[in-house]
């Protein structure tokens, strides 16, 4: 399970701790834009290993399903891994719909961390598991899914109170566009491009 520990130094012990995005208007703009940026990277991390679980809840749920079925045949789940995954990757989406353009930051963490999930058990011997292992299994991957997913609509929630308040700046004037880009010219250093106009 994930928690969230008060006075933590975790990101995401910062995105969700309670004075984060209480007062969003009291925030000056880069601030609101630094915290905003925060919490989407946490949101990205959050979606990439609720990405892996759901991949791991549907290895072994095809596992349980060619056990029940009539005719098992020799193919294994680990021979069929690309069409389990592919039909999952096709299926109807089932999260916020929200587009990411970053890229998660700690991939290999979250990927351990689901592995371990299941003590010695990875996906080459998935197979090998009893019965009750694979029960067992996918109770712990759905409860970490769900741990998972109530964080990610947490941080979400974050990302979306800071978009709002910069939002409403842009729209009573109290933010504007050139502001932004001059922050931008500002951080990208002496070495970048004058524009032309």
């Amino acid at each position: 399970m994930i928690e969230v520990r008060p006075g933590g130094r975790r990101r995401i012990d910062r995105v969700l701790a309670p004075g984060y995005a209480s007062e969003p208007e009291a925030l000056p703009l880069p601030t609101l834009r630094e915290r905003r940026d925060e919490a989407a990277q946490e949101e990205t991390d959050l979606s990439y290993l609720r990405r892996l679980l759901h991949a791991r809840i549907d290895i072994v749920k095809a596992e349980q399903l060619r056990r029940s079925s009539d005719d098992q045949g020799d193919e294994d789940v680990v021979a069929r891994l690309t069409a389990i995954l592919a039909d999952n990757a096709l299926g109807p989406a089932t999260g916020s719909g929200r587009h990411q353009t970053l890229e998660p930051t700690r991939a290999g963490e979250y990927r351990r961390a689901a592995e371990a999930l299941v003590g010695d058990a990875n996906l080459s011997d998935v197979v090998s598991l009893s019965d009750d292992q694979l029960t067992d299994t996918l109770d712990s991957y759905r409860q970490q899914e769900g741990s998972v997913s109530q964080r990610r609509r947490e941080v979400q929630a974050v990302v979306d109170t800071f978009n709002a308040e910069i939002a409403r700046r842009y729209a009573h004037g109290t933010a504007s566009v050139d502001e932004l880009l001059d922050s931008q010219r500002a951080a990208s250093g002496p070495d970048s491009e004058e524009d032309p106009a």
